[in-house]
């Protein structure tokens, strides 16, 4: 199995890699999904800090936690290929690396774009407001690691089809 690993900052554009998979039908697992779907099972409101918080619990002592639980779940599709996003830090891909051959691509795209999506999504997580905390608490998790040393790059700065192309060159080779 060969997995692909979205990684980057919040607003780079990992989502374009859901588009990428869903429109091939590629199974595409995210650990943020996860997370928002655990806050959403306890009956927290979706807000910045009750997100984090369970993100926090979900990582476990090692952080991996939400990694072994997508990891798990995208082996036993069987599927030669899968997408995974949410990966924060170098153990995570060494976990991962450990059962599938591993790919990390990192979208990247400069400070005051990334900014300017996050506000304009309207995820109920994604204030402005909070922008430099969700940096900070991404860089704590490890995530600038897995983006310095990924495989493959895509400068996410033009159009979402763009993009598209540059991730479908990675994936096919």
């Amino acid at each position: 199995m060969k997995i692909f690993v979205i990684v980057g900052m919040p607003g780079a554009g990992k989502n374009i890699g859901r588009a990428y998979a869903e429109s091939r039908q590629i199974p595409y697992f995210a650990t943020g999904d996860l997370v928002r779907d655990e806050t959403q099972r306890r009956g927290l409101e979706p807000n910045g800090a009750n997100t984090a918080m369970v993100s926090t619990e979900l990582r476990e002592d090692d952080g991996m936690g939400v990694t072994r639980i997508a990891l798990g779940t995208a082996l036993k599709t069987g599927k030669p290929v899968v997408l995974m996003e949410g990966m924060r830090s170098w153990p995570e891909i060494q976990l991962i690396r450990e059962r599938a051959t591993c790919i990390v691509v990192a979208f990247i795209a400069p400070r005051a774009l990334r900014r300017q999506r996050i506000s304009s999504r309207g995820r109920s997580d994604d204030v402005t407001d909070a922008f430099n905390k969700r940096d900070t608490r991404e860089i704590a998790y490890g995530a600038s690691v897995p983006i310095a040393l990924a495989d493959e790059y895509v400068l996410n700065t033009g159009t979402v089809e763009e993009a598209l192309h540059a991730l479908d060159h990675i994936v096919k080779g």
